[in-house]
């Protein structure tokens, strides 16, 4: 599992660290890892020669920069320093002069021009609010070269803490990362400007909390918390999940949750709604009732929303006592006192749109705080909340624990029905009796699993396309492929 730590818990770890360490020795640690990664990345035999330039800032992330320079220098690469900040590390400064480094006092898009790789060490992880001005034309520039940047821990410019990128940031290839990821990496919009990421381990591991405050599956995680049917297993111990969902104008949102609930491992799906014809007709297996939903049968969880238009049943689902997801049409006016008063768990699976409308707020402040609104809803709605989109996170009802982020999907899953079979899919694993947040991250997982799968090589996909690849993706996840 990848796990991130804000800001004030990385540097009280480095605090406790280095009050056991030679002075100096932590940062020597990251700069050897970023060295390192640097080297690798100009390829065996393409160091020796190598252009590189250091766009270096008045912090830390400036002397890492430094260091590692020094290290690439005494490698044979030349090594150039452009200083962008008001003062720059001492030692490191020191270290790269006397590695054979050199620092650009006049022009410093000259060696911009040819450089094969760009350290990106302007701003470090206390940064907030985007590149200075007098950096901002020597960002673009760098950008605008044919070098590989690499960003020193985070990319210049993004909040390390919320992934929330309020003005001009230095996008890169690559980003070597210390001691632990920053939330920032793993969430967009940040995200997309830190291109791939590397880790150093440079001995934090001890001295950070055991709850992190960002969390991301892996493959391991998702199999160990997928639901196996024993010997002894039948429908019912398997997770009856119930569906109410589709109308006449929309019957397809109705047969791609109830798919999304069989390919799910569902021992059986009840549906209840005006779209019965069409799921009986795709799924014939799926056990049909005319409604209301609490006359239905027995379930295990419910699944209520997707394509409902102004169809009843929202209400009544509300008042049982099983687990409850609610996607899409559940989720308009939704009173945030009914949700707290149920006595089993919600999960709430708003779209950034949805988000806003149930926080009075917009889009675009939705999109560009995706952390702060996944937790406000849960705090606001007590409940487990599944935020799609670019990044999806879960968060755990009343935003206790850490954030998960979901590092599966693909751009192809923006098309229409893929969130009514997430949906279905993340019913089923309630109905498993997996925990909201566990069946809600498994699900989005397996999901954005699946939509990788389905459009290798081919491109765009549809919704059926998707939920047909699920199996895959479950036998990818067992098999840790």
């Amino acid at each position: 599992m990848r796990t991130a730590h804000r800001v004030e818990t990385v540097r009280a770890a480095e605090a406790a660290l280095m009050t056991r360490l030679p002075e100096g020795a932590l940062m020597q640690r990251a700069a050897a890892g970023l060295a390192a990664a640097c080297f690798s990345l100009l390829g065996k035999g393409r160091v020796y020669g190598a252009r590189v330039v250091l766009l270096v800032g008045s912090g830390d992330n400036g002397g890492d920069a430094l260091y590692a320079g020094a290290r690439l220098a005494r490698r044979g690469a030349g090594v150039t320093a452009v200083l962008l900040g008001d003062r720059a590390h001492e030692g490191g400064l020191a270290a790269l002069r006397a590695a054979g480094g050199r620092v650009e006092a006049d022009d410093p898009f000259e060696p911009l021009a040819t450089a094969d790789l760009v350290l990106d060490g302007i701003t470090g992880i206390g940064g907030r609010g985007g590149l200075r001005p007098d950096a901002v034309p020597v960002a673009r520039a760098a950008r605008g070269s044919d070098a590989v940047v690499v960003a020193v821990d985070l990319p210049s410019g993004v909040d390390p803490d919320t992934g929330e990128v309020t003005g001009e940031a230095l996008r890169a290839d690559v980003t070597v990362t210390f001691g632990t990821y920053k939330p920032g990496l793993l969430v967009d919009p940040a995200r997309s400007y830190a291109g791939a990421l590397r880790l150093v381990d440079i001995g934090l591991g001890d001295e950070l909390p055991g709850v992190p405050d960002l969390e991301a599956l892996q493959h391991q995680d998702v199999a160990r918390l997928l639901p196996v049917p024993g010997a002894e297993s039948d429908k019912y111990r398997r997770g009856v999940v119930g569906v109410v969902a589709g109308s006449a104008r929309y019957p397809g949102a109705a047969v791609l949750a109830v798919e999304g609930a069989l390919r799910g491992g569902a021992g059986a799906v009840r549906y209840v709604g005006g779209a019965a014809d069409a799921v009986i007709a795709a799924h014939p297996e799926t056990l049909v009732h005319a409604g209301p939903p609490d006359r239905a049968g027995r379930v295990q969880a419910w699944v209520v929303g997707p394509g409902l238009g102004d169809e009843p049943g929202v209400a009544e689902v509300l008042a049982s006592d099983v687990p409850v997801l609610v996607d899409a049409d559940g989720l308009r006016g939704l009173d945030p006192a009914l949700v707290r008063a149920r006595s089993a768990p919600t999960v709430l699976t708003p779209h950034a749109g949805e988000a806003a409308a149930l926080l009075d707020a917009t889009r675009e402040e939705v999109e560009a705080g995706r952390l702060a609104a996944v937790r406000e809803l849960a705090g606001r709605y007590g409940a487990t909340v599944l935020l799609k989109g670019s990044t999806t996170l879960v968060c755990g009802a009343g935003a206790a624990g850490a954030v998960r982020v979901n590092p599966t999907g693909t751009s192809w899953l923006a098309t229409a029905g893929s969130g009514d079979v997430l949906s279905g899919l993340a019913g089923s694993l309630l109905a498993a009796g997996l925990r909201p947040v566990d069946a809600a991250s498994c699900a989005a997982y397996l999901h954005g699993l699946a939509a990788r799968r389905a459009s290798e090589g081919r491109g765009p996909v549809t919704a059926g396309e998707v939920a047909g690849t699920l199996g895959e993706a479950w036998r990818d996840v067992r098999a840790g492929e």
